[in-house]
């Protein structure tokens, strides 16, 4: 039996750090990979398995553990996941939050974006009125009914609007992904997680314009307005910043019916058994099951290094660990700001890397941070 892994290779690590993602092949023994499978296959109708050990096994107890501390540092170990569970199924009719129907969405219904942004289910009929009436009854229509702008505002995604109270931080934050592959996924349209490759470059050097500007990060800060309302039904969420966007799209990148053009995300092509990890500032996506002959299997968990907040206890599927999974405010010892801490990590994404030393060491002149142009355009952003 071969030696368990411990740690990236040098190459892997600088992978990471220039495409924002590395698949480690093979992370997850078989048989772990096969009672997940088993649990999966006997769940009934209302069987959660988001806390279920046959899930959380995947990352406790394989090579994944010591591979994620070793890169990225200490984290708690994962007590709940998202199954990431999707039939095969045609493109549909039905309006997505971006504001278009599936089937208008090029590249297998992607839509792209940052975890941490509060998601309402979208309305099926276009809204009408002006922004401020359609901003409004969107966001009424969440779990939480009619708060107006508020921090207290919940999405259908158990996501908050606003982190923070005073409403500067429009996303929730941790430190990576960890998508975990339970079936082969090796042609496109079979539902893969799809990125960005080197969009994490780019969204990090926005956050820092970001602050820059007046200290708020995320949806409604600086350039990076809620809502798009030239959309078919009139209230489309702006999942990422065109600024980022636009860096990704070329003559080539495919339309929806208005023209506008879309990034094409890579698909990540992975096995049974093998692990993307991602850094938290990737655009990524989910994408349509429409070739394959059974259901897209991929875990998902998300996990913070343990130095941002020491004494918080996270579960590893919470896209919102600064506030509590049902948006409750947490009670912090004095001097410790959460919201600052983590504005500090999302315009620093490597300072919770803890073991890519060996991967920063290369030239960052090619990384999409230093972009000749890229500062200049956001300055001149509204």
């Amino acid at each position: 039996m071969e030696p368990q892994r411990t740690a990236l290779t040098v190459e892997e690590k600088q992978s990471l750090y220039r495409d924002g993602y590395v698949v480690v092949r093979g992370a997850v023994p078989p048989e772990l990979v096969a009672a997940a499978l088993e649990r999966i296959e006997r769940a009934t109708k209302g069987d959660g398995l988001a806390n279920d050990g046959a899930l959380t096994d995947l990352v406790n107890r394989s090579c994944v553990t010591p591979i994620l501390r070793e890169v990225m540092g200490d984290f708690d170990p994962v007590t709940a996941c998202q199954p990431g569970i999707h039939q095969r199924r045609d493109p549909g009719d039905f309006f997505m939050p971006t504001g278009y129907r599936d089937r208008e969405l090029p590249y297998y219904g992607a839509e792209v974006h940052m975890d941490g942004a509060i998601t309402i289910a979208p309305p099926q009929t276009p809204l009408e009125g002006t922004p401020d009436e359609v901003y409004r009854a969107y966001f009424a229509s969440g779990p939480k009914g009619d708060l107006g702008r508020s921090a207290e505002v919940m999405g259908h995604n158990m996501t908050p609007m606003f982190q923070d109270p005073a409403m500067t931080l429009g996303l929730g934050s941790f430190t990576a992904f960890l998508f975990v592959c339970l079936n082969d996924q090796l042609v496109e349209g079979c539902g893969q997680t799809a990125v960005i490759p080197g969009s994490h470059h780019a969204v990090e050097s926005f956050f820092r314009w970001q602050r820059s500007v007046n200290g708020h990060i995320g949806p409604e800060g600086p350039g990076w307005p809620r809502l798009r309302h030239d959309v078919p039904n009139h209230c489309g969420l702006i999942y990422a910043p065109d600024a980022v966007m636009e860096q990704f799209i070329d003559e080539t990148s495919e339309c929806t019916p208005d023209g506008r053009r879309w990034p094409r995300p890579t698909q990540v092509m992975m096995r049974a058994g093998d692990v993307a990890i991602a850094t938290y500032h990737i655009l990524h996506t989910v994408t349509r099951n429409e070739r394959g002959t059974e259901s897209r299997k991929n875990i998902i968990f998300r996990v913070r290094n343990k130095r941002r907040q020491p004494n918080k206890v996270l579960t590893g599927v919470s896209d919102h660990p600064d506030r509590g999974w049902h948006g409750e405010f947490l009670e912090y010892e004095p001097g410790n700001d959460p919201w600052e801490r983590s504005k500090d990590a999302m315009c620093d994404m490597w300072s919770e890397w803890d073991g890519m030393s060996s991967a920063l060491a290369v030239d960052r002149s090619h990384s999409m941070n230093d972009r000749s142009g890229f500062r200049s355009r956001l300055d001149n952003v509204q």
